[in-house]
C-alpha cells in the first residue's frame, strides 16, 4: 500500500469534510451569531461528541482495530466473521442502554456539564432539550466507528472518510430550510444531528457488504458477551477507556468554566475549535487512521526497522505540514476568523475573541496532532498503559494551568491550557518511545528541521505583513474582495513555504512511502 497515495485520499476527503462543516458552522454564525442559544446547542451537541470520542472513535478503536488486524492477518476468515459478529453484537445492545440512560438523565447531564447555565432558565431548558434529541446519536456514530474500523482494517479508507460530510450536509439543510420553520430556529440543528447520524450508519452498509464483513447482530448477548475476542477488546478498552475519558474529562471542565465566563465564550471556542479541526483531521486524523493498521502489522511480525520507519515518516510528514499550519493560525487568525464568520450578527467583538481563542489552540497545533501520531505507537503494541499515565499527568497539568491562564485571558486562557497541555502530553508520548527502543530517528533530522525553520520564519513575516496592513474586519462591507484577497494570501502563502524548502534542496518524493 502506497501510505502517502491512501493520505492524499483521506486528507482530499476530509478536506470535504471539514469544507462542509466550515459552511455549517458559518450558517450558524450568520444565523445565530455567539448567543445564549448557541452556547446552548455547542455544549448540548458536546456531550454526544464527548462520548463518541470516549466509545467510538477513541477506546473502542484503539482497542479494536489492532486485534481485528490480528485475526485478519493470522486466524482465517471465519474466526474474523465471528469475532465482528460477536463485538457488534454487545456493542449494539450496550448502545441501545446508554442511549436510553441519556435521554431520561438528561437534566442531570446538563447541570453537571455546565453548571452556569442554571441561572438561565431559557438556556437551560434548551440544552436539555437539544441534549435529549441528540442523545441516540452516540449509538448510531459509534456504530460507524466499528464499520469504519473493518473497512480501514481491509484498507477502504474512502467510505469512513466520507461519512462526516454527511452530518455536515445535513445540518446545513436545517439551517437554512428547518430552521427558519421553527418557534426556535437552533431546534433544527439538534435533529440535524440525529438525521446525519442516521444517514452515516446507513452508507457504511454497501461497503460491508461488498467486502463480505456486514456484522450480524444477535439477540444472545451472553453468548457474544463470553466470545474470547470479544473479552480482549474489552480488557484493552479498559485502560484506553481511562486514557481517552481523562482528556474529555478535562473538556468538560473547560466547558464548564467557560459556561460561568461572558456570553458567547462557549461558541467563541467552538469557532476557533471549527478552523483547528482542518489541519488536526487533515493530518493527524488522517496520519493516525493510516498508521494504526500498518504500525499493528508490524508490531504483530515483530519488524521493529518497519515500525520504526513508519513512525519517522508520519513525524517528518507532520512538521512539514503542521508547522506552517500553526504560524498561519498564529499570526493569521484576524483575517481567517473575518473572512469565514464575520457576517450577520457575528460582529466585530466577536471576530476578535475568536482570534484569541484561535491563537492559543494555535501555540499547541502542532503537539495535538503529534499526540495522534506517537499514540497509535503504543497502541499498536498493545501497550495502553503508558498513555493512560500521561494522560492523567496531563489533566492535572492542564487544570492547574486554568488558574494562571483564565484570570489572564479569559476564554483563551482555556485553550491555551489545552495546548500546554497537549506540548506536555506529545514530548512525554515521544520519549516514551524512544526510551523503550520502539522508534529511533533516521538519519537527516537536523538538516530537515534547520530547512524548515528559515522557511517558517519567512512565511511568518510574510502573513503577519498582510495581516497587518488590510483592515479585515471593515473590508466586510465588500466580502468578495475580502475572500478573493484571502484566497491569493493562502496561495502565495504555499508557493513562498513549500517553494523555499525546494530551493534549500528538500526532495517531496523523499515521502513516498509503502507498508506492507
Amino acid at each position: 500500500m502506497n501510505l502517502l497515495k491512501a493520505l492524499a485520499t483521506i486528507s482530499s476527503l476530509t478536506m470535504l469534510s471539514r469544507v462542509t462543516g466550515l459552511v455549517r458552522e458559518i450558517l450558524i454564525a450568520r444565523a445565530f451569531g455567539a448567543s445564549d442559544m448557541t452556547d446552548a446547542f455547542n455544549v448540548a451537541f458536546r456531550i454526544p461528541n464527548l462520548l463518541r470520542r470516549v466509545f467510538a472513535e477513541g477506546a473502542f478503536s484503539q482497542a479494536f482495530v489492532p486485534i481485528l488486524n490480528e485475526y485478519h492477518g493470522k486466524r482465517g476468515p471465519d474466526e474474523t466473521r465471528h469475532l465482528i459478529d460477536a463485538v457488534a453484537t454487545v456493542m449494539s445492545w450496550v448502545l441501545v442502554a446508554v442511549s436510553v440512560l441519556g435521554v431520561i438523565g438528561a437534566p442531570v447531564v446538563m447541570t453537571v456539564v455546565a453548571t452556569g447555565f442554571r441561572g438561565d432558565s431559557e438556556t437551560y431548558n434548551a440544552a436539555v432539550f437539544m441534549t435529549r434529541v441528540m442523545f441516540p446519536y452516540i449509538g448510531l456514530i459509534s456504530m460507524v466507528a466499528l464499520a469504519s474500523g473493518i473497512l480501514n482494517t481491509w484498507r477502504n479508507f474512502a467510505v469512513p472518510a466520507f461519512t462526516p460530510v454527511l452530518l455536515n450536509l445535513c445540518l446545513i439543510v436545517a439551517a437554512l430550510f428547518v430552521g427558519p420553520h421553527m418557534s426556535q430556529p437552533i431546534y433544527a440543528q439538534a435533529w440535524g444531528v440525529l438525521a446525519g447520524g442516521v444517514l452515516q450508519l446507513v452508507i457504511q452498509v454497501p461497503a460491508l457488504r461488498r467486502l463480505g464483513v456486514m456484522p450480524r447482530l444477535s439477540f444472545n448477548l451472553r453468548a457474544a458477551w463470553s466470545d474470547a475476542g470479544v473479552r480482549r477488546v474489552i480488557r484493552q478498552m479498559l485502560p484506553a477507556l481511562l486514557a481517552v475519558s481523562v482528556a474529555q474529562i478535562s473538556l468538560i471542565i473547560n466547558t464548564n468554566i467557560a459556561s460561568h465566563l461572558a456570553a458567547g465564550s462557549v461558541s467563541y471556542l467552538t469557532y476557533a475549535d471549527r478552523l483547528m479541526e482542518f489541519p488536526t483531521a487533515l493530518l493527524g486524523v488522517a496520519l493516525g487512521t493510516i498508521l494504526l493498521p500498518s504500525l499493528s502489522r508490524a508490531s504483530a511480525t515483530d519488524d521493529r526497522e518497519e515500525y520504526s520507519g513508519l513512525l519517522d515518516w508520519g513525524l517528518r510528514l507532520t512538521f512539514l505540514l503542521a508547522v506552517p499550519a500553526a504560524v498561519g493560525l498564529f499570526v493569521f487568525g484576524t483575517p481567517l476568523t473575518a473572512v469565514l464568520f464575520h457576517y450577520g450578527k457575528f460582529d466585530a467583538h466577536a471576530v476578535e475573541m475568536t482570534r484569541q481563542a484561535l491563537v492559543s489552540y494555535g501555540a499547541g497545533l502542532v503537539a495535538l496532532i503529534l499526540i495522534k501520531i506517537l499514540t497509535p505507537g503504543f497502541y499498536a503494541r498493545q501497550d495502553i498503559r503508558t498513555p493512560v499515565k500521561i494522560a492523567l499527568l496531563v489533566l492535572v497539568i492542564t487544570q492547574a494551568s486554568n488558574y494562571v491562564f483564565v484570570p489572564l485571558l479569559g476564554h483563551a486562557g482555556l485553550a491555551l491550557s489545552i495546548s500546554f497541555g497537549a506540548t506536555v502530553n506529545a514530548l512525554l508520548l515521544f520519549f516514551g518511545l524512544r526510551r523503550r527502543g520502539f522508534y529511533r530517528p533516521a538519519p537527516g533530522w537536523g538538516l530537515f528541521l534547520a530547512r524548515l525553520l528559515a522557511a517558517v520564519l519567512i512565511l511568518a513575516g510574510m502573513l503577519l505583513w498582510v495581516a497587518r496592513n488590510f483592515d479585515w474586519v471593515a473590508m466586510g462591507a465588500t466580502p468578495l474582495a475580502r475572500i478573493a484577497l484571502m484566497a491569493s494570501c493562502l496561495v502565495l502563502a504555499a508557493v513562498v513555504y513549500f517553494g523555499t524548502l525546494w530551493i534549500m534542496g528538500l526532495r517531496y518524493a523523499a515521502f513516498r512511502r509503502r507498508a506492507g
